[in-house]
């Protein structure tokens, strides 16, 4: 097991003009440390100006969707072009939990035909994004077979279902971008001629929610549940959307909270989780992002790698792990996380 220790540069600033700011505050640094450079005092509260991403495991090949299991305690992650969900606790090395998943033949190069986001339903069983197999999985932490819970929209089948997020109500929100078919948009593979994000409810029923954004991702719930976050992961549209969500379970009034456009740090708007206070934990470009619920930029943890996605977990839920290309990674903060409601 990997357990190597890196600097976070935390690089704090307000990108709203008319907000009040602070004189900045830097900490020199210290040996084995990344500068600290904060311009609002709001980023301290949460991120300790000591902190320290730490690598955990590496050696994967794209990794993505993590959540954590409480009892015992563990988390699962997917390596979407391993096509492997594999398993990591304290103290031990990743292990194999699910693999193959992918239902048709290898292909000579690995590309992302595995799963993707995971994520645990109101009765405790692990909930998987199938890339390759184009549809919504479920299935018993204990094993078993998996359960087709959607594969289609009006008779087609989806694009490549990305990312996923419980609603108390037991609806659940999912993203479906053409990432999964070679070519993409161009692919003769491609039923679908948007790349759209879905509700489907308890019952069965799946309504399209949204087809407005040429690369949905990471998408994630305010702690009230009136807002739903959505990522935009289009080199071209850099923006992270926020929606109302309405008593129906529709969503509307769209309107950017964030725009990483002009940031040309590697990466693009990807997974996200938020706080118990709401504030939102982007992987995007440079980093992780840290915004508040008005949409301003507080401040980046930089890890090693590109990162993906991320899951709060350990008991106090204040420890965030973090999927990060090849690498899997983990930082303690001050904060406690936001869990789905699956794992809450």
């Amino acid at each position: 097991m990997m357990n190597r220790i890196f600097g976070v540069s935390l690089l704090g600033f307000l990108v709203l003009s008319c907000a009040p700011t602070t004189p900045a505050e830097e900490t020199g640094p210290s040996p084995g440390a990344g500068t600290v450079t904060v311009n609002n005092l709001k980023f301290t509260d949460i991120v300790p100006a000591d902190s320290r991403v730490e690598k955990i495991d590496e050696g994967f090949l794209f990794i993505e969707g993590p959540v954590w299991v409480k009892d015992p305690g563990y988390l699962l992650f997917s390596d979407v072009r391993g096509d492997a969900i594999l398993k990591w606790a304290p103290g031990a090395q990743s292990e194999p939990f699910l693999t193959p998943v992918f239902n048709g033949p290898s292909p000579p190069e690995p590309r992302s035909i595995g799963p993707n986001g995971l994520t645990l339903d109101g009765s405790g069983n692990l909930v998987i994004l199938e890339t390759g197999n184009r549809r919504v999985a479920r299935m018993s932490l204990g094993g078993g077979d998996r359960e087709t819970l959607v594969e289609r929209f009006q008779g087609d089948r989806f694009n490549s279902p990305n990312d996923l997020v419980y609603h108390s109500s037991g609806a659940l929100y999912f993203t479906d971008p053409p990432y999964g078919l070679q070519g993409q948009d161009e692919s003769p593979e491609k039923e679908i001629d948007f790349n759209g994000v879905y509700r489907l409810d308890p019952d069965g029923t799946l309504t399209v929610l949204t087809r407005e954004l040429s690369r949905p991702n990471g998408l994630a719930f305010s702690p009230d549940e009136k807002i739903l976050y959505i990522a935009n992961t289009d080199p071209q549209q850099k923006v992270w959307m926020a929606y109302d969500v309405e008593k129906s379970g529709a969503i509307s009034n769209g309107r950017v909270l964030f725009d990483a456009t002009e940031i040309t740090a590697p990466g693009g708007p990807d997974g996200m989780k938020l706080d118990a206070t709401g504030n939102l934990y982007c992987t995007g470009p440079g980093g992780i992002l840290i915004l508040t619920p008005e949409g301003r930029h507080i401040g980046t943890i930089e890890v090693d790698e590109v990162p993906s996605n991320l899951a709060w977990g350990d008991k106090d839920s204040k420890t965030l792990y973090i999927t990060a290309r090849t690498g899997l990674y983990r930082i303690r903060l001050n904060i406690q996380g936001l869990l789905p409601v699956g794992v809450r």
